[in-house]
Protein backbone atom coordinates (compact mmCIF):
# COMPACT_ATOMS: atom_id res chain seq x y z
CA UNK A 1 0.00 0.00 0.00
CA UNK A 2 1.41 3.51 -0.47
CA UNK A 3 1.92 5.90 1.83
CA UNK A 4 -0.82 8.34 0.24
CA UNK A 5 -3.13 5.50 0.46
CA UNK A 6 -2.49 4.60 3.92
CA UNK A 7 -2.70 8.68 4.68
CA UNK A 8 -5.93 8.36 3.16
CA UNK A 9 -7.06 5.40 5.16
CA UNK A 10 -5.83 6.92 8.19
CA UNK A 11 -7.74 10.34 8.54
CA UNK A 12 -10.49 8.47 7.35
CA UNK A 13 -10.63 6.00 10.22
CA UNK A 14 -12.66 6.79 13.31
CA UNK A 15 -11.14 6.17 17.23
CA UNK A 16 -12.35 3.02 18.43
CA UNK A 17 -12.26 4.74 21.40
CA UNK A 18 -15.31 7.35 20.27
CA UNK A 19 -17.11 4.20 18.89
CA UNK A 20 -16.79 2.39 22.18
CA UNK A 21 -18.10 5.98 24.01
CA UNK A 22 -20.70 6.47 22.15
CA UNK A 23 -21.99 2.67 21.81
CA UNK A 24 -21.63 3.08 25.82
CA UNK A 25 -23.47 6.29 26.10
CA UNK A 26 -26.34 5.06 24.38
CA UNK A 27 -26.90 1.50 26.30
CA UNK A 28 -26.49 3.55 29.57
CA UNK A 29 -29.61 5.97 28.10
CA UNK A 30 -31.53 3.36 26.87
CA UNK A 31 -31.10 0.88 30.59
CA UNK A 32 -32.38 4.85 31.95
CA UNK A 33 -35.54 4.36 29.30
CA UNK A 34 -36.18 0.75 30.63
CA UNK A 35 -35.66 2.19 34.42
CA UNK A 36 -38.22 5.08 33.72
CA UNK A 37 -40.80 2.61 32.00
CA UNK A 38 -40.40 0.62 35.30
CA UNK A 39 -40.21 3.40 38.02
CA UNK A 40 -43.28 4.66 36.40
CA UNK A 41 -44.98 0.81 36.34
CA UNK A 42 -44.27 1.07 40.57
CA UNK A 43 -45.64 4.69 41.08
CA UNK A 44 -42.50 6.41 41.56
CA UNK A 45 -43.07 9.08 38.65
CA UNK A 46 -41.01 11.80 40.20
CA UNK A 47 -37.92 9.32 39.63
CA UNK A 48 -39.16 8.03 36.21
CA UNK A 49 -39.22 11.55 34.76
CA UNK A 50 -35.53 12.40 35.67
CA UNK A 51 -34.80 8.63 34.05
CA UNK A 52 -36.55 9.81 30.92
CA UNK A 53 -34.90 13.09 30.87
CA UNK A 54 -31.71 11.13 30.70
CA UNK A 55 -32.39 8.62 28.44
CA UNK A 56 -33.53 10.51 25.74
CA UNK A 57 -30.67 13.30 26.83
CA UNK A 58 -28.52 9.83 26.43
CA UNK A 59 -29.72 8.69 23.19
CA UNK A 60 -29.65 12.43 21.02
CA UNK A 61 -26.65 13.46 22.14
CA UNK A 62 -24.66 9.69 21.13
CA UNK A 63 -26.86 10.03 18.24
CA UNK A 64 -25.61 13.43 16.95
CA UNK A 65 -21.67 12.45 18.23
CA UNK A 66 -22.14 9.46 15.52
CA UNK A 67 -23.77 11.67 13.05
CA UNK A 68 -20.66 14.63 13.57
CA UNK A 69 -18.07 11.76 13.65
CA UNK A 70 -19.76 10.42 9.85
CA UNK A 71 -19.40 13.97 8.66
CA UNK A 72 -15.99 14.71 9.26
CA UNK A 73 -15.09 11.28 7.39
CA UNK A 74 -17.07 12.69 4.52
CA UNK A 75 -14.88 15.74 4.76
CA UNK A 76 -11.73 14.50 5.35
CA UNK A 77 -11.67 12.20 2.49
CA UNK A 78 -9.34 13.07 0.28
CA UNK A 79 -9.36 12.28 -3.53
CA UNK A 80 -5.98 11.35 -5.69
CA UNK A 81 -5.82 13.51 -8.64
CA UNK A 82 -5.68 11.44 -11.99
CA UNK A 83 -1.97 10.38 -13.22
CA UNK A 84 -2.13 11.18 -17.07
CA UNK A 85 0.54 9.54 -19.24
CA UNK A 86 1.77 11.23 -22.61
CA UNK A 87 2.86 9.19 -25.76
CA UNK A 88 4.68 10.86 -29.13
CA UNK A 89 6.09 9.83 -32.20
CA UNK A 90 9.40 10.31 -32.78
CA UNK A 91 8.77 10.08 -36.39
CA UNK A 92 5.89 11.86 -37.17
CA UNK A 93 5.03 13.76 -33.77
CA UNK A 94 1.52 12.75 -33.28
CA UNK A 95 0.88 13.35 -29.43
CA UNK A 96 -1.48 11.21 -27.36
CA UNK A 97 -3.12 11.81 -23.93
CA UNK A 98 -4.27 8.57 -21.83
CA UNK A 99 -5.07 7.34 -18.50
CA UNK A 100 -1.62 5.80 -16.55
CA UNK A 101 -1.20 1.83 -16.58
CA UNK A 102 0.62 0.19 -14.51
CA UNK A 103 4.22 -0.29 -15.66
CA UNK A 104 4.24 3.19 -17.58
CA UNK A 105 7.90 4.75 -17.39
CA UNK A 106 9.65 7.60 -18.98
CA UNK A 107 10.77 6.75 -22.89
CA UNK A 108 9.11 3.23 -22.85
CA UNK A 109 8.02 2.30 -26.24
CA UNK A 110 3.94 1.36 -26.86
CA UNK A 111 1.78 0.63 -29.40
CA UNK A 112 2.36 1.79 -32.79
CA UNK A 113 1.83 5.49 -34.64
CA UNK A 114 -2.22 5.74 -35.50
CA UNK A 115 -0.27 7.80 -38.51
CA UNK A 116 2.54 6.39 -39.64
CA UNK A 117 2.59 3.11 -37.49
CA UNK A 118 6.13 3.73 -35.80
CA UNK A 119 6.53 2.64 -32.18
CA UNK A 120 5.23 5.89 -29.89
CA UNK A 121 7.30 6.55 -26.73
CA UNK A 122 6.04 7.55 -24.01
CA UNK A 123 7.51 11.19 -23.34
CA UNK A 124 5.74 12.26 -19.81
CA UNK A 125 3.92 11.14 -16.93
CA UNK A 126 2.43 13.78 -14.27
CA UNK A 127 -0.58 14.48 -12.19
CA UNK A 128 -3.38 16.85 -12.75
CA UNK A 129 -3.74 18.95 -9.82
CA UNK A 130 -6.62 21.19 -9.58
CA UNK A 131 -7.37 23.49 -6.39
CA UNK A 132 -10.75 23.79 -5.24
CA UNK A 133 -13.34 26.79 -6.34
CA UNK A 134 -10.52 27.79 -9.35
CA UNK A 135 -11.32 26.95 -13.32
CA UNK A 136 -9.19 24.71 -14.88
CA UNK A 137 -7.89 27.32 -17.22
CA UNK A 138 -7.58 30.56 -15.88
CA UNK A 139 -8.51 33.25 -18.92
Amino acid sequence: MSKAASESSAATKVSSFVLLAIFIMLVVAIMALILAVQAYSIGNIEVAVYLLIIGFLGVAASTYVLFQTRQRIIRLKIETPPITTTIECRKCGFKSVREFQRGDYIFKEVEPCQKCNEKMLITAIYREVREKGKAPFPY
